[in-house]
């Protein structure tokens, strides 16, 4: 997946070892202009809003910029240069075409639920912001959509897709967000990870592989059913309904980090996650544990011992809901 990185507009290049005037005052720009966009929305995003904002004269935004549109162009680049850095890195980190797939768009909802500000700016304001913004955008599209074919093509399944298929699904992905976003519905954009990925696998793998990515569910040698979800009394259940969480990429790759290896500690669970920060880890067990998401079969730190987490009936349906339940038929691709 080859999507330019860029470096974010809140960390500014050092030259000679202190950071250029000119640097900071784009950087505040780009800034104030993700602010007046977010309230304002693109048609209204004009230079003095920008300017007053940035507390930056007329004369410095044209110093640097030629226009709005190609101070919105800057903004648009950055944001998805951030977004990119999350998408790619939990894309490279998956082995099988559908589970990569699944964790880099799971990123991109996470990306989006994080960061509301820019979401509209990326999916919603940038149809309307120029010929050069759009450009940038098709192109992007193109690329993700050769990804999806690409991929796919390797992947096994029930024949080569017809031409456009990876543009066409890239399409309809963004399609679908941009709706939700515009609706300003309830709910956050991860939600729509089991629905997207079953239309994303269909063409590729059949109608089986996206009934699974539908439900959440993973194959077995019991009839198709998952014997978690057969052990749970109330299986259809929609299993983030009323749940108090806000549920971030981080949260996902912990609870798939817990059902691939039931059992283990926190170090190792921070590991498979790439949760660097042990304090971060605790926090986040622990309210994993507060919401009956997960359980602790060890003693603790206290007791001398290490913890043991494993997922309750909950999680698991949590975790099969968003597709962080290991799915072995994938992993074998």
């Amino acid at each position: 997946m080859s999507v330019v990185r860029r470096r974010p507009a809140s960390i500014p290049a050092r030259r000679g070892g202190s950071i250029a005037v000119s640097e900071l005052q784009r950087a505040r720009m780009l800034r104030s202009a993700v602010a007046v966009v977010s309230e304002h929305g693109y048609g209204h995003m004009s230079v003095a809003r920008i300017t007053d904002r940035a507390r930056v004269s007329r004369r410095t935004f044209y110093e640097i910029f030629t226009d709005r549109e190609d101070c919105f162009l800057a903004v648009f680049d950055d944001v998805l240069g951030q977004a990119a850095e999350s998408v790619v890195g939990s894309y490279e980190r998956e082995r099988g075409w559908l589970e990569q797939v699944r964790a880099g768009l799971a990123a991109l909802l996470a990306f989006l639920d994080e960061r509301p500000e820019v979401a509209s700016l990326l999916i919603i304001d940038a149809l309307g912001a120029g010929p050069r913004v759009l450009r940038r955008r098709a192109d992007v599209m193109a690329r993700l959509g050769a990804t999806l074919d690409a991929g796919g093509a390797r992947a096994k399944g029930t024949g080569r897709p017809p031409e456009l298929t990876g543009e066409g699904l890239v399409g309809a992905v963004f399609s679908v967000i941009h709706t939700r976003l515009q609706a300003k519905r309830p709910g956050p954009l991860l939600e729509l990870l089991g629905p997207l990925m079953g239309m994303i696998a269909l063409p590729y793998r059949g109608a089986a592989a996206a009934r699974r990515e539908l439900r959440g569910t993973r194959a077995s040698s019991s009839g198709g059913k998952d014997p978690a979800a057969v052990r749970d009394p109330q299986p259809l259940a929609d299993p983030l309904a009323g749940l108090p969480m806000r549920l971030t990429y981080r949260t996902l790759r912990v609870l798939g980090a817990v059902a691939e290896s039931p059992g283990a500690s926190n170090r190792e669970i921070a590991e498979r996650a790439g949760v660097a920060d042990a304090g971060q880890i605790s926090k986040l067990l622990a309210r994993l544990d507060r919401l009956g998401l997960i359980c602790n079969g060890g003693r603790g730190h206290s007791h001398g011992e290490s913890n043991a987490w494993a997922l309750t009936a909950l999680g698991r349906r949590v975790a099969q809901r968003l597709g962080a339940a290991p799915r072995t038929e994938d992993r074998a691709v």
